[in-house]
């Protein structure tokens, strides 16, 4: 059965003939390490806009490698190269933040050298708000970036999942965290429950995962220690105070920035509201 092992986004780069110089490419991609049907280790290249795997080169233990090119200035450009062969295959990384990039590399080396490797996560040093994409949009100074709109479906089966929780903090000691409310045992059971849920929450999980959406692979996700520590980290930051711009983003009040509590509180009167429209309109 096919496992994917890792992934990231990376787009590709190409060589001038005859120079040193190496042109990256815009489209948007990701780099996928792949446990392939026949038993073999495929590293795949994906065009995240096409859906298309547009390279797929079977690897053997020990054979290929994946460095950095330090001829380049900006130092996020990569080659994989081998042994065996003068191939050279080279990528650049895509993700705004340079953070996991040594971390991608470093696991990455780990399967290419043995395919029975455990991948290391949470060693980068990074600022506690590297890791989610929530965090870092808390900081961001940009208007071009895209603000999530919530469905009133999504608001409704989000309300459902943590109209819960909020009660249950409320009656709970106030070092309560959202890794306490939504862990495995709770947020397992809704996907197979409820897989209506599955379409609305994929298209809003790291782009970096192409797998197609199934309880499965949610179900992978959120047992993942990168999903606990991105839960963890997310936690903290709104513990700070701080994300008012973030909610506004998902249409609740700023206010809802500014603690655990507020958060899931203003969620449940988000859909409390939606729920009284819908009725007035039925």
């Amino acid at each position: 059965m096919s496992e994917t092992l890792l992934a990231f986004k990376a787009g590709r780069a190409y060589r001038r003939p005859g120079t040193n110089f190496v042109d990256a490419r815009p489209e948007k991609g990701a780099i996928i390490l792949n446990n392939g049907d026949d038993g073999l280790l495929h590293f795949m290249w994906k065009n995240r806009t096409t859906g298309n795997i547009e390279e797929d080169l079977i690897l053997f233990p020990s054979d290929a490698t994946f460095v950095k090119v330090p001829q380049i200035g900006d130092g996020r450009v990569y080659v994989l190269k081998f042994s065996s062969s003068d191939q050279r295959h080279f990528f650049w990384m895509q993700d705004a933040s340079s953070a996991r990039d040594e971390e991608f590399v470093t696991n990455l080396n780990g399967y290419l050298d043995d395919p029975d490797y455990v991948p290391q996560w949470g060693t980068s040093q990074q600022q506690p708000h590297a890791s989610t994409s929530a965090a870092a949009a808390s900081t961001s100074t940009s208007t071009t970036q895209p603000q999530f709109q919530a469905t009133q479906e999504q608001i409704n089966q989000l309300a459902e999942i943590l109209g819960n929780a909020a009660g249950t903090e409320a009656s709970a000691p106030p070092a309560l965290s959202l890794t306490d409310i939504l862990t495995p045992a709770v947020l397992g059971p809704l996907f197979n429950e409820h897989p209506e849920l599955i379409p609305a929450l994929f298209p809003y999980l790291p782009p970096d995962l192409p797998v197609p959406p199934s309880a499965e692979v949610l179900e992978r996700i959120i047992n993942s220690p990168q999903f606990r520590n991105a839960l963890a980290n997310f936690d903290q930051a709104l513990r700070t105070g701080l994300l008012g711009n973030l909610v506004r983003g998902l249409g609740l009040p700023e206010e809802a920035g500014t603690g655990v509590v507020a958060f899931l509180r203003a969620i449940q009167e988000q859909a409390d509201q939606e729920r009284g429209d819908s009725m007035e309109t039925d």
